[in-house]
């Protein structure tokens, strides 16, 4: 294995090519770019319509709190150094430092771009140190992404995980005639795409193309990629670990897709693009989700390492999906038993005896009412350690690194290979409401052995007992009555009880099921799987226009006690809603009213859900009537379909008894 500093020039670009005899990777020099991936007899893998510029790149949307416009960067080294180069390892490095004279058009950021390939390895990877100093000015960062764009005309095969994966429409099915814009720009419904085996009655029956059909949440984001069919190739993006992500193990992200970006950079062209690795975005959380840095805040973050891995079929009467696809999880499996790794030459790297690790036992007593008021584990509890903050506040935490475990039958939990830092330690347990959050902060010492914290009491928000309740406690909509998609919009590789929800338009159903008056859900007699729409959106009464709906929940109670009822709402995704409830009166004064809230944007993007909020609202006991009660839940906004609520939850808790 070698590395050649410059083999040749090519285009009027210098280029860095590293070989070990399985692939040879072309960076341009010293921009870091990835200009090619020779693999399996194919010259190149990228793609070669592109320029070399655009095919293979870090890059960054940021805000200047100065001005009113973001930037877009694709990130360019000046200098590149080599770190390693033996016999076993390459490890190259592509630096770009803050020029203080261009503070207005430059991220004040130093970047340091790195990638590696080791012997007999059939891949390559990436990583990247993010550093600002002292005295530096503030900004926010919006997006951060590793992006590889592959042969627009090899890889056609998408495949995320075991049910989504399929053809996909090349770049020419998305535009006008094949294809017909749908409610946003990056949804298109395929007319007549080049591939007959999209359309008809194929097998893999592909109706829409939208890329947020193929998110997934962070605790799922291991492996995905692209397979070609001449020669037969295989090309995944590899997470060992999800330190570095953003927003905790329930953040939801794109993938792969084919068709736009989502940058406003005119330059960038419509190609198939492999996101190898989205690191921070707003996507399903909003604004929150920004890490703004203060004037003169210090701030260093390594992001990675990522692995690319290359696999082929040497059979060619072997199906390719299958066996390329079983093969990247294999592998997938020994980058994760790896991690981390011990390769990186960075001292920002820190290697396994340089990292401690936290166990103990999750309990949860709710309240009085359940088990005499004892404490059973949290089985299956997410147990995680992030930057200090309110309990919950690792759902928007960007600017630090968190390591999240599940739980065990019995609640117990060990947190490995976790770095140098404090930190609190958060847990949410399914089928329980709240955030739990560790009251004292937890400070990891490099090479400590581990920190033992014993048994820990979780208490779950709780005033009373449950009268009623509607859903499950799992921060998502996936129990809820979720419709067949029109079947204009259908997509055969979205029929999995997870993925359903990620067909098309499925919020428009909501108008044709309920086209006159909203339904009511009473409590005892309906079943939420089938009675409860999981979106709570605005009617649509055609030419641009919309009215509010109400959800009835009516339920009876025989009995009521003098005292304070405490109606709980997990709400799982809002975009720029409001929420409004009345009792018993659905023009009378509301019991609640939310501000405007949310720009989780869930509802449109497919979600599972957004970002977890929970509100609790006294109810006074002389509010209620013997026997039958309605509650009215109003969402009022009516700018656009996708003004709406995704609940979680909803509980009715009775007085505390005497």
């Amino acid at each position: 294995m070698n590395l050649l500093p410059i083999t040749s020039l090519m285009a009027g670009t210098l280029q860095a090519v590293i070989d070990n005899g399985i692939i040879t990777l072309t960076l341009l020099n010293p921009e870091g770019i990835v200009a090619g991936i020779q693999y399996n007899g194919l010259d190149n893998l990228m793609d070669v319509q592109a320029r070399e510029t655009n095919r293979g790149y870090w890059d960054l949307n940021w805000n200047d709190p100065n001005q009113s416009r973001g930037f877009f960067d694709i990130i360019k080294g000046t200098e590149l150094g080599v770190i390693r180069n033996d016999e076993k390892q390459v490890e190259v490095s592509f630096t770009k430092k803050w020029d203080s004279s261009l503070s207005d058009s430059q991220v004040p950021l130093n970047i340091d771009k790195r990638f590696v390939v080791l012997r007999g390895s059939s891949g390559f990877y990436s990583y990247a140190i993010y550093e600002r100093l002292q005295g530096w000015p503030g900004f926010g960062l919006a997006q951060m992404r590793l992006t590889i764009k592959l042969r627009r005309e090899k890889f056609r095969y998408l495949v995320v995980d075991d049910t989504r994966h399929s053809l996909m429409p090349a770049m020419e099915d998305r535009e006008p005639p094949r294809a017909r814009p749908l409610a946003y720009k990056e949804a298109v419904l395929l007319v007549n795409p080049t591939d007959a085996n999209l359309t008809g009655m194929a097998s893999n029956f592909f109706s829409v193309d939208d890329k947020y059909q193929f998110s997934v949440e962070n605790k799922d984001a291991h492996v995905h990629g692209w397979i070609c069919s001449d020669p037969t190739i295989g090309f995944w993006q590899i997470n060992p670990s999800h330190e570095f992500r953003s927003g905790g193990p329930m953040k939801q992200e794109l993938t792969s897709h084919t068709g736009p970006t989502t940058l406003a950079a005119p330059f960038l062209e419509r190609k198939h693009l492999l996101r190898g690795q989205i690191f921070q975005t707003m996507h399903y959380a909003g604004k929150p989700m920004i890490p703004n840095f203060q004037d003169g805040e210090p701030w260093k973050k390594v992001y990675g390492p990522v692995f690319f891995y290359l696999n082929k079929v040497e059979d060619h009467g072997v199906a390719p999906f299958p066996s390329l696809w079983e093969d990247a999880k294999r592998q997938m499996e020994e980058e994760v038993k790896r991690w981390p790794y011990n390769f990186p030459a960075s001292a920002d790297f820190p290697q396994a005896h340089q990292r401690g690790a936290v166990r103990g036992c999750l309990l949860v007593r709710d309240g009085r009412y359940f088990n005499g008021g004892s404490k059973v584990p949290a089985a299956s509890a997410y147990v995680g350690l992030a930057l200090p903050g309110e309990p919950g506040s690792w759902q928007t935490e960007s600017k630090g690194y968190q390591f999240w475990t599940r739980a065990g039958a019995n609640g117990c939990f060990s947190i490995r290979n976790v770095r140098e830092g404090t930190y609190n330690l958060y847990a949410f347990v399914p089928g329980y409401i709240g955030d739990y959050r560790y009251s004292v902060p937890i400070t990891i010492t490099a090479g400590e052995d581990k920190v033992l914290l014993g048994d820990l009491v979780y208490e779950p928000p709780r005033n009373g007992p449950t009268l009623w309740e509607i859903g499950v406690p799992d921060r998502q909509v996936l129990e809820f009555f979720i419709p067949d998609p029109d079947p204009m919009y259908f997509n055969s590789f979205l029929i999995s009880p997870k993925n359903r929800i990620r067909q098309y338009g499925l919020w428009d159903r909501y108008t044709e099921l309920y086209p006159d008056e909203d339904p009511v859900y009473t409590v005892g007699s309906s079943d939420y799987g089938t009675d409860w729409f999981y979106a709570h959106v605005p009617r649509n009464l055609g030419e641009g226009r919309y009215e509010p709906t109400t959800r009835r929940i009516r339920f009876d109670v025989s009995s009521i006690r003098t005292g304070v009822y405490t109606l709980r709402v997990c709400i799982a995704s809002t975009q720029l809603s409001q929420l409004r409830i009345r009792l018993n009166n659905a023009t009378g004064d509301p019991i609640f009213s939310s501000p405007i809230i949310g720009r989780d944007n869930a509802i449109a993007r497919h979600g599972l859900h957004g970002l977890q909020e929970l509100y609790s609202i006294k109810v006074q006991s002389s509010l209620l009537i013997p026997g039958m009660n309605t509650l009215f839940f109003t969402q009022t906004r009516t700018v656009s379909p996708f003004q709406g609520i995704l609940y979680d939850y909803i509980r009715l808790e009775g007085p505390p008894p005497q």
